[in-house]
């Protein structure tokens, strides 16, 4: 039965890339159809992505901490590296406050 779901998945994923190649032959010129394309994986990383962070750590708060240190790295243009660590470290110590309240 997993080999039916795995099946199952394979051709929805075929499906969605190779329909858009056999329906549109030529480049679309709409702006806002192409503004809409460019930003479509970017949304569905961080649909996938959100809500693994927050449930991730063992408390929401700690969660939320780390969110914000990666946010306010992140608008400061840092480096990824940078932004994920800050953010490991930011978690590492709201658990570590937590602990004692």
């Amino acid at each position: 039965m997993v080999y039916a779901y795995i099946a199952v998945m394979a051709v929805v994923t075929y499906l969605i890339r190779v329909i858009p190649l056999t329906v549109f032959h030529r480049k679309i010129e709409n702006q806002y159809v192409r503004s809409f394309l460019y930003y479509v994986p970017y949304t569905c990383l961080t649909a996938m992505t959100f809500p693994a962070i927050l449930y991730t750590t063992g408390n929401l708060w700690s969660a939320l901490a780390g969110v914000a240190a990666a946010a306010v790295l992140a608008f400061q243009n840092k480096s990824l590296v940078t932004v994920a660590a800050a953010a490991c470290l930011a978690v590492f110590v709201a658990e570590q406050v937590l602990i004692y309240l």
